[in-house]
Parts: C-alpha cells; sequence; structure tokens
C-alpha cells in the first residue's frame, strides 16, 4: 500500500470509486456521478488550500481522502471538513485509516485546528473510522436529506487537531 499525494491522473480512478457510492446508497448526497472534468476541477480547487491523498495498491488507486474549507466566513480559516472513500469492496482492511493518518497529520502543519467529518447515519463503519482518529459527535440532523426513497439522517462529529 502506498499512500500519495493525488494527481490530476488519478480523477478517472476517483470517480468509478466514488461515482459507486452516488448510485447505490446514501453516504453520498450527490445524485448524478460525476464526470471526470468536474473531478479534475475538484481536485484543482480543493489542493489549494489542502492536500487530497490517494491510496494505491499495486499500483491501482483504491481510496482516497481530502479536506474542504469547514465554511466561507473568515473565522472559519482554521478548520476544515475531511472525508474519505475506499473501493466499495476493499473496506475494513486499514485502507481508510491509512488515508485519514497522513491527512489528519497534514492538516497540522497547516496550522487547521478544528476538523469536521460528516456521516450518513446508519454508517458504523465511517463512525468507527471518526471515532478512533478521536472524532467525537457533536450534533445529529433528522431526516436533513432524501435519497433512494427513504430520509437520511446526518451526524457530524470533530476532532480539535492539536
Amino acid at each position: 500500500m502506498i499512500i500519495r499525494i493525488c494527481e490530476i491522473k488519478d480523477a478517472l480512478k476517483i470517480c468509478e470509486i466514488y461515482n459507486y457510492y452516488v448510485e447505490n446508497t446514501s453516504i453520498t448526497f450527490e445524485e448524478v456521478p460525476v464526470d471526470i472534468a468536474t473531478m479534475i476541477e475538484r481536485i484543482e480547487n480543493y489542493t489549494k488550500l489542502y492536500p487530497w491523498y490517494v491510496c494505491e495498491l499495486d499500483g491501482e488507486v483504491i481510496g482516497y481522502a481530502y479536506a474542504t474549507k469547514w465554511k466561507e466566513r473568515a473565522a472559519y480559516k482554521n478548520s476544515a471538513e475531511v472525508t474519505v472513500y475506499v473501493k466499495h469492496d476493499q473496506g475494513g482492511k486499514g485502507y481508510g485509516k491509512a488515508l485519514y493518518c497522513e491527512l489528519i497529520d497534514s492538516l497540522k502543519t497547516k496550522g487547521c485546528h478544528a476538523i469536521l467529518g460528516g456521516i450518513a447515519l446508519p454508517n458504523e463503519a465511517s463512525v468507527g473510522l471518526h471515532e478512533y482518529f478521536g472524532f467525537t459527535k457533536v450534533a445529529h440532523f433528522s431526516e436533513i436529506g432524501f435519497k433512494l426513497g427513504r430520509w437520511v439522517d446526518v451526524g457530524y462529529w470533530q476532532k480539535i487537531n492539536n
């Protein structure tokens, strides 16, 4: 396993990983698969502030993690929201942990004080991952999204990154 900085050439594999979740789960609230041009734009925009990492196994990208601004207002400049996705058939093997370890460590060097993770519920794997890294639940929004014919709750977990 190799964790490395994302490159534009990774956009196709990232789309494949992400679009599985778009089409088959309520983990993401996007409902239309993301095309490569849109993913490239996201990578270029998000990496202006924070790194975006990929996990490679035998030369194939099988996961990715990144951070984005929490909010636009200036006082939020030291807060970020983190996200991780692993290829749907590769979960539970430590790839998400390896990606988050690299991402969270890098956020410390960028002066990021508060880190948030939004989780569509229920999602035991994601809750477990965040709590493994010391995140605690700070919010719960009931029936905030509607996807795949059902209402979905979202919880937020937070970590002070010191």
